[in-house]
């Protein structure tokens, strides 16, 4: 099986990277450089066929932000079949609102803080 990741899903990430929203931006202040609980996150990291918003290897987490989009029918039922393929990996999906992440950022990092907790305590 050919494990190489498509050349044009990479280069869409990259791009992602440099027109991330607000949400985005800040959760990437608070995460990148092992700034949250010393944990590596990547952003708009290629779990093919998906690109994710940030994705932590060593636990096996991955944080979606959601704007309006994802409260469509469509969105919802995309959101669903892409969580569930994620999880069918042993990944741990975690979803947060865009406007959340802005004005309620500390209520957000300290779900967060908890998932992230629980996945230390049981990752090998």
């Amino acid at each position: 099986m050919n494990n190489k990741l498509d050349p044009q899903l990479l280069m869409f990430a990259k791009s992602m990277r440099h027109t991330a929203t607000d949400a985005e931006q800040l959760m990437w202040q608070l995460l990148r450089a092992k700034r949250f609980m010393n944990l590596k996150f990547r952003r708009q990291h290629v779990i093919k066929p998906y690109i994710v918003d940030f994705y932590c290897h060593e636990i096996g987490l991955v944080i979606e932000l959601d704007g309006s989009q994802h409260n469509t029918e469509d969105g919802k039922e995309y959101d669903a079949e892409r969580t569930k393929f994620l999880e069918a990996l042993g990944l741990t999906v975690v979803r947060y609102w865009n406007h959340d992440v802005l004005e309620r950022t500390d209520v957000v990092l300290e779900h967060l803080w908890s998932v992230c907790t629980e996945l230390k305590n049981t990752s090998p």
